[in-house]
């Protein structure tokens, strides 16, 4: 009892506390053996279900711990030692002729049946060398000795309904009890020789299975860092390219971006061709694929850029060069048409002349228009601010019905020397405008 409270303590088994209880019952079924109050077919059964219980409460049988072979094993081996002990007692009882030897002898006769199924069981279930050491309890001089008072038993059961009450039986089963004695030391110290080696096969393979289950885990933890590795590498190997590309394709954006910029504003300056560089294809994959079909774009993309920066280059150049040509013959025809004018007396083909001169001056405005989309300007010879007024005269002595414009000023603000030229052509074109479409009988201020 002490064993088992010490093994389980307060963890034990609600089946195994109750097996126990049974067991602690057992001291009543002494006494009443002690006052032979209690026949001898009831004190075996007390004690075989105690046994029994014991057992049951272990619940080998039915373990699910991942040894389920050896507790099977172990179960069958406590069984077989209980079968065992309870044949012993009960032939020990039928051999007294008391009342009920006959039933006592055909309890018997099922628990020797009960202990070869049990024996069978682990012959099936253990290694031969342990079946061969459970049978050697079958097969000694105790044992030998308690078959043949079986076997007399077993060929004549009648004799144990006629003998009842028969005083001779007693002093056969006390000279059977020595017998009985040493077979039970010689089964309890085989059957306590077999549960140590299935318990020390239980540990090991705990033992064993504990190193299996720290490799395992280990295992585990070394795939998933591989994985880990792996899928970082692999992000990596895909990640980078990408936002290579995507690097790649933003510059190409920002570059075209100015570029257009450059083209909507007349005013930018023309520079070299931008040079982008190019994707480095590191693998021969889908993703280098892209990255060089993204390559030939750019090597396309800077090439039209380029073409574009000549184009707008050489379309510049060509209004530059019209306009100066356009700029120096009208140069030589106002000079030619002022020569006329001062030599001139005649009022009609005065007015004739100051018509074409008018035209001229208006050609003139035009080669400057096309010297300022070539991006050329002239600025004042003294290089000094010059105030709007100014700007408004000289762009009134370009137009035709410059006599129909009144000039008055409140403020004159001085205009910058490099936007005095564009600012003089621009009032032409706008005084231009008023004039010829306007009223003849307007005035324009």
């Amino acid at each position: 009892m002490q064993m088992v409270t010490a093994a389980f303590g307060a963890s034990i088994p609600t089946a195994e506390a109750q097996a126990v209880q049974l067991v602690v019952s057992l001291r009543e079924i002494r006494s009443q053996i002690t006052v032979g109050d209690l026949a001898a077919d009831n004190i075996d059964s007390a004690y075989d279900s105690a046994a029994d219980a014991l057992v049951d409460g272990l619940g080998l049988a039915s373990d699910r711990s991942g040894y389920i072979a050896l507790s099977q094993t172990l179960d069958a081996l406590l069984r077989a030692d209980s079968a065992h002990a309870a044949y012993e007692t009960g032939l020990l009882s039928a051999q007294t002729d008391d009342s009920d030897a006959l039933i006592e002898f055909i309890a018997t006769v099922g628990d020797l049946n009960q202990y070869q199924y049990q024996e069978q069981r682990f012959d099936e279930l253990a290694n031969p060398a342990e079946g061969t050491a459970l049978g050697a309890v079958d097969y000694n001089p105790a044992q030998s000795q308690l078959t043949d008072a079986y076997s007399v038993l077993e060929d004549d059961p009648g004799v144990l309904s006629a003998a009842a009450n028969d005083t001779t039986g007693v002093p056969q089963a006390l000279a059977l009890y020595p017998t009985i004695a040493q077979e039970a030391a010689t089964r309890q110290q085989t059957v306590q020789a077999l549960a140590q080696q299935i318990a020390s096969s239980a540990d090991s393979d705990a033992s064993s299975a504990g190193w299996q289950a720290v490799l395992m885990l280990v295992l585990a933890l070394l795939v998933f860092a591989t994985w880990v590795t792996l899928s970082v590498l692999i992000r990596h190997s895909v990640v980078r390219p990408v936002q290579r590309l995507t690097s790649a394709a933003r510059k190409v954006a920002e570059v075209s971006g100015q570029e257009l910029a450059r083209v909507a504003d007349d005013d930018a300056q023309d520079e070299s061709p931008p040079r982008l560089e190019a994707v480095p294809v590191l693998a021969d994959d889908e993703i280098g694929a892209l990255a060089t079909a993204f390559n030939q774009v750019q090597v396309t993309a800077a090439g039209l850029l380029e073409r574009q920066v000549t184009s707008r280059r050489n379309i510049a150049e060509m209004f530059g060069n019209v306009g100066r040509r356009v700029s120096n013959l009208t140069t030589r025809q106002l000079s030619l048409i002022d020569a006329a004018e001062r030599s001139e007396t005649d009022p009609e083909l005065l007015e004739r002349l100051y018509r074409i001169d008018h035209i001229a001056v208006r050609m003139q405005r035009n080669a400057d228009s096309l010297m300022l989309l070539a991006g050329i300007r002239e600025t004042e010879l003294d290089g000094r601010p010059a105030p709007v007024t100014h700007a408004v005269r000289a762009a009134l002595g370009q137009i035709e019905g410059y006599q129909r414009v009144a000039l008055s000023a409140e403020a004159d603000a001085s205009v910058s020397p490099d936007a005095l030229g564009d600012l003089v052509l621009m009032l032409a074109e706008l005084l231009e405008n008023a004039v010829s479409f306007s009223p003849r009988t307007a005035t324009s201020r």
